[in-house]
Formats: C-alpha cells, sequence, structure tokens
C-alpha cells in the first residue's frame, strides 16, 4: 500500500509552503458557520426559527445522511427529530469505529450513494466526524479508489452533491472546525491525513449537553488533544497573526475550564467553554499547523492502543523543549498563562512548571511511563516508533528539523521524564 505522505517530493515542498517568510505573500481563512449554546435544538416555538431550519430551507432535495457510532446514535436521534420538523427526510448510518478504518470508510462512502442525500451530518467524536468527511468525498467522487494517494494539493471538488454538517459530541479534535480528515490502514497501522480546505464543514453546531455524558479521563483525554492542538500551532512560526490569537485564546480556556470539566461533568459552563475550546483550537492548527506533538503521538498511540488525546498531549513538554532553540513562540504562551520569568529561559521553565502542575491537577499522564508501558515493550517497539515517527508528515512542519536518531533520544527523554537537552 501506498500513501501520499511518502512522496519525498511532497515531504520536501510541505515545509517550504508552510514556511514563515511566505506568510506576508498570501495567507487566508476560513470557518465553518458555528452555533453554539444550549438551545440548539429546541422544541417548541421560540423568537427565533430553530437553526436547523434555517440550514433546512437552503437544501434543494431536503435529504440528509446521519453519521454516527453507537455511543452517539441517542444523541444523533435528537438531530433526525429536528431535521424531521424542519421538513428533511434522514436515514442513520451508526456503523462508525474508532481510527476510522478505510473498509468502514468505504462502506459508509456506498450507503451515503445509496441514500443519494443532500445534506451529510456527522454526529459524534473525532472519527466518526473524520469517517463522514472521508466517505463525502467517496460520495461525490465514486470513481476515486484510493483515498491513501490523496494529497493536499490535489483538487478534492466536494459540495456538487451534498453539504456538511457537524455536531461533534466530545471537546477535543476540533474537526468540526478543520479541513482535515484522518483515516487508518488497519494492516500496516498508518494513519493518513487527508487535508483539503474543501473539508471542512459547512457548519458547526456545539451542544454542550450532548458533551455531558463523557466520563472524566475521556474528558481529560479530548481535553488534552485540544490543548496539544493550540499549543503546537502557537510555537509554530508558520502560523499567522489570526491562528495565533485563537491559539493562545484556547490554551486560555483549557487551563480554567478542562479541570472543571473533570472534576464535574454536570457543570454546563465548563462544558460550553471546552467544547467551544477544542472548535476554536480546531480553527487554529488546521489553519496554522501542528508538528511533533502529533507525529510522535500518532506512532506511540498506534502502536500502543493509547487514547488519542493521551498519547499526543504527552509529547507537548518534550516539543516545547526541542523548538525553543530556535523559536521564542513559547513566550506568547507564558504571556497568556502570566508566567514570564526574567530571561528566556526561565520563562520556558516556570511555563512548563505551570503545565505540569496542570497535568498533576488532571491526573494526566506526564511521561511515556506513566501511560502504562512496559521498559521491554517499549524498547522491542522502539525501531517501528521511530520510523513511524519520521515518516510521519506532521514531523515536516516541525520548526526544528529532527533526525531519526534524534527522535529516539527525544522519545527516551519522553519515556523517562527527562528535560530535553539536545
Amino acid at each position: 500500500m501506498s500513501y501520499w505522505t511518502d512522496d519525498p517530493f511532497l515531504k520536501r515542498l510541505i515545509p517550504l509552503a508552510t514556511a514563515s517568510f511566505l506568510k506576508g505573500l498570501s495567507s487566508s481563512f476560513k470557518s465553518p458557520t458555528i452555533l453554539f449554546g444550549h438551545n440548539l435544538l429546541p422544541e417548541g416555538a421560540g423568537l427565533q426559527p430553530p437553526p436547523l431550519n434555517v440550514l433546512a430551507a437552503k437544501l434543494t432535495k431536503k435529504r440528509a445522511f446521519v453519521v454516527t457510532d453507537e455511543f452517539a446514535g441517542r444523541f444523533a436521534k435528537q438531530v433526525v427529530k429536528s431535521l424531521t420538523a424542519a421538513g428533511v427526510t434522514s436515514s442513520i448510518w451508526d456503523k462508525a469505529l474508532p481510527e476510522p478504518p478505510i473498509n468502514t470508510v468505504k462502506d459508509c462512502g456506498a450507503a451515503m450513494t445509496d441514500f443519494e442525500p443532500d445534506l451529510i451530518v456527522a454526529v459524534g467524536g473525532g472519527s466518526v466526524i473524520d469517517t463522514a468527511k472521508a466517505a463525502w468525498i467517496l460520495y461525490e467522487h465514486p470513481e476515486l479508489e484510493d483515498l491513501f494517494n490523496l494529497s493536499p494539493f490535489t483538487p478534492f471538488t466536494l459540495r456538487n452533491k451534498a453539504i456538511l454538517a457537524v455536531f461533534p459530541t466530545t471537546s477535543g479534535t476540533g474537526s468540526e472546525t478543520t479541513g482535515v480528515s484522518v483515516i487508518t490502514d488497519p494492516a500496516a497501522h498508518r494513519k493518513v491525513p487527508l487535508a483539503s480546505p474543501e473539508l471542512m464543514p459547512d457548519y458547526a453546531f456545539l451542544v454542550p449537553e450532548f458533551t455531558k455524558s463523557m466520563p472524566p479521563k475521556l474528558t481529560m483525554g479530548t481535553g488534552l488533544d485540544a490543548l496539544s492542538h493550540a499549543w503546537d500551532c502557537a510555537c509554530l512560526p508558520a502560523s499567522n497573526e489570526i491562528t495565533d490569537a485563537l491559539a493562545l485564546c484556547a490554551i486560555e480556556m483549557i487551563f480554567k475550564w478542562l479541570p472543571r470539566a473533570v472534576e464535574d461533568g454536570e457543570d454546563m459552563e465548563a462544558r460550553l467553554k471546552m467544547i467551544t475550546a477544542a472548535s476554536i483550537a480546531g480553527l487554529a492548527f488546521g489553519q496554522g499547523g501542528i508538528s511533533l506533538t502529533h507525529s510522535f503521538g500518532h506512532s506511540l498511540g498506534g502502536l500502543f492502543d493509547i487514547h488519542h488525546g493521551l498519547a499526543v498531549g504527552v509529547f507537548i513538554p518534550y516539543a516545547t523543549r526541542y523548538y525553543a532553540p530556535v523559536t521564542h513562540k513559547y513566550l506568547n504562551i507564558c504571556k497568556a498563562l502570566e508566567c514570564k520569568g526574567k530571561t528566556d529561559e526561565e520563562s520556558l521553565d516556570n511555563l512548563l512548571h505551570k503545565l505540569k502542575d496542570f497535568f498533576a491537577r488532571l491526573g494526566a499522564p506526564w511521561t511515556i511511563r506513566d501511560l502504562g508501558i512496559t521498559k521491554e515493550d517499549f524498547q522491542e517497539k522502539m525501531e517501528k516508533l521511530v520510523q513511524y515517527s519520521m515518516d510521519d508528515i506532521q514531523t515536516a512542519t516541525s520548526p526544528r528539523p529532527i533526525t531519526s536518531a534524534q527522535s529516539e533520544k527525544f522519545l527516551r527523554y519522553a519515556y523517562e521524564g527527562q528535560d530535553i537537552d539536545f
């Protein structure tokens, strides 16, 4: 199996395309229509038309294909009830799986093609939304046989048949506000990103009640995913003033509201703030980039079956120290979190101490060892960890290049909790 992420030419092109010196030449920013609050699916008459009625009025066929999974199916039924009230005929497909396998995506695309919707609705976490996005490509282009070789530099040409609306049920992936879908080749343990501005949803409905049932550990894990998106983006030279502002806003919100959401899942103010923060982080990293937290996190999560949010979150402190010799953008995070010191080095130390205290309050893993991975198992899979991390396309966007030897050293430091000193 081949993947667009392995193309040597594209690997050389991506660092150039994300280089900081290009920022002033031509930049753009895109966002879905975002609706958020506690009354997005009203059952009775109100002062204004229900949001889904406004959306339904723009449809021609008024046929909605709803992608969900077994867990989020109950929320999908609420959405379908509102769609029905708006005059839209719906079909629910509830077979989405975590880390979307390519065969599941193809099955979803086939069912979508049979139903012929003009609205695709995703109700669920990041995997559900990513499944809907990838299946949408197949619905729009039934002749397409190989999603794994669809590069970001290829026009996707979507919206000839349908538009996309999403209802996230977690507060982490940010997929509701990005033009990215990550799908999996299970046979090779490979995650492959599909990326295009065209994949950004047309509408994002942020219903905090849909996140209320997340248990504390899942709340923490998805929150760390959002934090890694915002933190990495804020450190990358290729991000711009808009994405920087969004990333820093998301970091501040997550530091304030994630502990409350973890400690009390019924705290609806915290739930609303966190689902909003995750979407803000999505807007930031989707157009400003992410790097080593995710390239290492993808590899670790795939090889050891670790929750994505925990797998990427554990690398935040190590990536920050690794970037520090070539960029001082971490100082913006210091300012946002009010922990600047007298020198840059003192500021960095203060920042990572504050991050460590935050992780401790959440009960989050600070080292790879904390994830329950034995040293023997870690050593046995080290070669693949390094290979998969180096092959991951996010490594190409690192502000500081990294070699295979450095990657192995980086991983060993992260396992033991050592400060990066190379």
